[in-house]
């Protein structure tokens, strides 16, 4: 007993130990690859050469069912911890469980920073899996069949138990899918966006910021006086361009002295303005959260109209739907609607994408929705710093039977999609005449809004003058429709 308990160290603790270590000493940005190739590979010939000196023993036969042991438990294991966290791998529960695999630590260490849940199941069972195979491998060159053998009753036993545990974790794992997504993850905007601002950045040289045709009417010397901008990421070009214009040695500015032209979103951006970090916010109307917000920190919001845009819907060009009516997308995102046959499409279940809470976006959809309750939104697990992974709403991907929406610059300008269709709404296509004139039924403001209590001195005509004739010459320029159309 001792000499197995031995052996089961020596194969399934300290010999794995050591191949979960190499992704440490190579680049793992690949984390999958260089995990499980050592681990596929070194396990192999473990196996083999375990097989070998066991078969010189004449001790293959009494120790098979051993080698076997581990796949179930590690089956059973990984069940049981996903019946527990819901299959979520961010959970703190899989630290539990990674104690009782102690052998892949380092692996498990890598696969929290990047998000990399998948290798809690398939890191140990590669190893043991190739084992196995190992073992079986030694025995096919031998042809000594003879020397291996099972005990019928306790390979059905272990097989069964391994077998009901994987099919556990995996029904786990399917219901997760169904509302959980893999992550695509992004790099812009220091991960605050879903699209490369920096065409839009005024330090770039190739920005495709737009020049007014004249020389600016109101521009700004004093850097003490320029006003801090932030806002929507749709709403970044328009107020770039803005600072562009007016703020004079800008890129001096920018490049040495002070950010006067940042990037955090919609959220981030909002709360900058009430602690005072930023002057002016620009982007869709807040949300009803956002204004009991302001009222909290007892701010006065002063909310300049300075452009009109769509609120749209879109679809993937194959979706033979063109057109919803407004009662049509409330039953969509409330769950009332599930499948595309009820709107005369595919018979196709509706994937229908949201945006995160208190974004321009989703504060527009909750507006269109009224008091109809709205649905859980598609979440997506993605790494967060050092050692985390966290669900977060998931964004928008063009599947065949999928629906999201967006603003109507940003989803056909600033992040253009030749592959979604926009939909008509009531059977009003958000062209730029219906969004003028207001036939289009989902149109809606862009906002500079400022605190009225900010003493600085540029702010109102500032304001003034984006609303004037230059201002509105950018904001037509840009892709978005003058508030005087």
């Amino acid at each position: 007993m001792g000499k197995k308990i031995l052996g089961l160290f020596l194969y399934f603790g300290v010999i794995p130990l050591g191949l979960s270590l190499i992704p440490f000493a190579i680049a793992y940005d690949k984390l999958m690859i260089t995990s499980l190739v050592p681990l596929i590979l070194g396990g192999v010939l473990i196996g083999f050469f375990a097989s070998k000196r066991l078969q010189k023993q004449d001790r293959l036969k009494e120790l098979a069912i051993v080698f076997l042991l581990p796949l179930a438990y590690t089956a059973v294991l990984w069940a049981v911890f996903m019946l527990i966290t819901g299959g979520f791998s961010g959970a703190m529960a899989w630290l539990i469980y990674c104690i009782f695999h102690i052998a892949m630590a380092p692996i498990f260490f890598l696969a929290s920073l990047m998000g990399e849940g998948r290798l809690f199941l398939w890191a140990p069972l590669a190893y043991e899996l190739s084992f196995v195979f190992g073992i079986l491998l030694a025995i096919l060159i031998k042809k000594d069949w003879k020397a291996f053998g099972f005990n019928r009753k306790q390979l059905l036993s272990v097989l069964t138990v391994f077998v009901l545990a994987m099919a556990t974790g995996a029904t786990v794992q399917w219901q997760r899918s169904k509302t959980v997504l893999p992550s695509y993850g992004f790099d812009y905007g220091g991960g605050y966006s879903s699209t490369d601002l920096y065409p839009y950045e005024v330090l770039n040289p190739e920005n495709k910021l737009p020049k007014l045709s004249e020389p600016a009417t109101f521009t700004i010397k004093d850097l003490s006086e320029m006003p801090v901008l932030d806002g929507a990421e749709a709403a970044f070009p328009v107020y770039s361009a803005f600072a562009n214009a007016t703020y004079e040695n800008i890129e001096g500015v920018m490049g040495e002295v002070k950010e006067v032209v940042t990037f955090t979103n919609t959220i981030y951006a909002y709360e900058r303005l009430l602690s005072g970090e930023v002057d002016i916010y620009f982007g869709a109307e807040p949300s009803k959260e956002q204004l009991e917000m302001a009222e909290r920190a007892g701010k006065e919001l002063v909310m300049t109209p300075i452009g009109k845009e769509a609120f749209v819907f879109f679809v993937n060009p194959d979706n033979k739907v063109d057109s919803l009516t407004v009662s049509e997308i409330r039953e969509i995102y409330s769950g009332t609607i599930t499948n595309w046959s009820a709107l005369e499409g595919k018979n196709e279940k509706i994937i229908a994408f949201q945006r995160p809470k208190n974004s321009g976006s989703q504060t527009l959809l909750e507006k269109i929705m009224g008091d109809t309750p709205i649905m859980k939104p598609l979440k997506e697990e993605v790494p967060e710093g050092m050692g985390g992974i966290i669900e977060q709403v998931a964004d928008y991907r063009n599947y065949d039977n999928s629906i999201g929406f967006s603003f109507r610059f940003f989803a056909t300008g600033m992040n253009a999609n030749p592959d979604i269709k926009l939909l008509a709404i009531n059977g009003v296509e958000p062209s730029p005449e219906n969004i003028a004139s207001g036939t289009y039924p989902f149109t809606a403001s862009l906002y500079a809004i400022s605190l009225k209590d900010n003493p600085k001195s540029t702010i109102d005509p500032f304001l003034a003058w984006m609303k004037g004739q230059q201002g509105q010459e950018i904001i037509e320029k840009i892709g978005y429709i003058k508030i005087g159309e």
